[in-house]
């Protein structure tokens, strides 16, 4: 008797011959990049998003915070769907719902719907994000040709978020604000295209499985509701209860979310003995601390271009190219680094230097001078997040079953993009509270806004310096895990 042909992934039919490794690493690569993009891109766009939909200042972070929080919620759920259901087909079906809310994005005509399709965005992302970082490391073998696929992943993934801050100005500046949503269809395409061609099919997983939706929407809602709260705090303060209900709703939350985990979830989002392991532990805590600063920061940066200094969009965005470049080549540097120095050293520096970055931008002048205060800085934050990107990838990917790959690469971009959410949020309550004038109102004036940027910032410096605690307490761990 003939035995049964095991199950795959969507079948094509085909039998031609494999594409080079370069395409399947292009097809994933454009993936990845769209969805780190959309992290900054529109950042340089929103005071012009804020003028022509009549967004208030405080409804205008929900522009950038609706999509990391709803990214970071479901991320965990796009990871184990990804391991359960077949990393091509999830990989597909995240592109396919990223590129259509992006075009709706797009076409918005008025906040609601802008906010609704970053969300959807947000949840496209979630889906497709972790499928790409499990492809690759199932994919490329261990070794020189896993490193040198990873090198470029990170390059890709560290990038993104500067170069979307170039890019969204350029966009704006020449066509419109809407084109940096727009920009996405051609891109997600000609991804599509690629990965039904290049990304091989895999085995199909037969075993029953059930995924967990109540945990996904237990930790997006917290989320929601803790930076909703902290947002809600610059118009009524700590003690208000429309401060004080969502903040605590959303910590009841978040602890149900991890009891439920741990004690009645039959197929939870987050093993919890994945976070036994040292590295990913401490991949995860370091990059929490540092994303809360950096992510915010290309934020500030543009409000200060062009509230402050008058700068033009396309101005701000040429302004972040030098920094967009130096991210890139030291997330790209990285591997080879950490084979010839050990990971150590650069996991404990990238953070250190971010962390001066940030410390020199605390001090912003209302005149600024473009070279002095704000390209040396920002150098130094690119080049310290691009340093640690990739030690901090490699470990928290590290020691993890192959079965499990999906959940552990979805909490490490969970635990960036809160890291981002959360900081956005912080801070911006710090600006908020560094710019109101002594009788308690809002002074738009250039001095009072300058002094709120510089507390953002300094709060940054702050959680940068925690990430440097982080780094060196738990680098002999981090650093034996991803030795290669």
């Amino acid at each position: 008797m003939t035995e049964a042909a095991p199950k795959v992934d969507d079948v094509t039919g085909s039998g031609r011959r494999p594409l080079p490794d370069w395409v399947t690493l292009l097809a994933l690569c454009l993936g990845q990049g769209m969805v780190v993009l959309d992290v900054s891109i529109v950042n340089v766009a929103l005071p012009a998003i804020r003028d022509s939909l009549g967004f208030s200042s405080a409804g205008l972070q929900w522009v950038v915070n609706v999509y990391a929080v709803i990214y970071a919620g479901f991320l965990l759920l796009g990871g184990r769907v990804a391991d359960l259901f077949g990393r091509r087909r999830v990989f597909l079906i995240g592109l396919a719902i990223f590129t259509a809310a992006s075009v709706v994005a797009g076409v918005a005509q008025d906040p609601a719907t802008l906010i609704g399709a970053r969300a959807a965005q947000g949840l496209g992302g979630a889906i497709l994000s972790p499928a790409t970082l499990t492809l690759l490391t199932t994919t490329f073998s261990e070794g020189a040709r896993r490193a040198k696929a990873m090198a470029v992943w990170s390059a890709v993934s560290a990038g993104g978020t500067a170069v979307g801050s170039v890019l969204g100005g350029v966009l704006t500046s020449l066509l419109d604000w809407r084109w940096v949503f727009f920009v996405n269809l051609p891109i997600g395409v000609a991804a599509f295209a690629l990965a039904l061609r290049a990304i091989a099919r895999g085995q199909r997983n037969d075993k029953p499985q059930r995924l967990d939706v109540t945990g996904a929407v237990l930790v997006t809602v917290g989320l929601l509701a803790v930076v909703y709260g902290t947002i809600a705090s610059q118009q009524y303060g700590w003690a208000a209860a429309t401060t004080l209900a969502p903040l605590i709703g959303g910590a009841i939350l978040l602890v149900w979310f991890v009891l439920h985990e741990a004690k009645v979830a039959a197929q939870p989002l987050l093993v919890f003995r994945v976070l036994r392991l040292p590295s990913v532990a401490g991949a995860n805590v370091v990059m929490l601390w540092l994303c809360c600063a950096v992510i915010a920061h290309f934020f500030f940066l543009t409000l200060y271009m062009q509230n402050v200094l008058g700068y033009t969009a396309l101005e701000a965005g040429l302004a972040f190219l030098p920094g967009a470049i130096v991210m890139s080549g030291a997330a790209y540097a990285g591997p080879p680094l950490v084979r010839r120095v050990g990971a150590k050293a650069p996991l404990v520096a990238g953070p250190l230097v971010a962390a001066i970055g940030l410390l020199w931008l605390g001090f912003l002048p209302v005149q600024g001078s473009y070279v002095r205060d704000l390209l040396v800085p920002m150098v130094l934050v690119t080049l310290g997040t691009g340093l640690a990107m990739t030690g901090l990838a490699l470990s928290a990917t590290s020691g993890v079953p192959r079965e499990e790959a999906g959940l552990a690469s979805g909490l490490f971009s969970t635990t960036r993009q809160v890291g981002g959410a959360v900081g956005l949020a912080v801070l911006a309550v710090v600006a908020a509270a560094w710019t109101t004038g002594g009788a308690g109102r809002p002074d738009p004036g250039a001095a009072a806004l300058t002094a709120g940027y510089d507390a953002a910032f300094l709060t940054g410096a702050v959680f940068a310096a925690l990430a440097v605690v982080s780094s060196v307490v738990l680098a002999g761990i981090v650093g034996k895990a991803v030795r290669t």
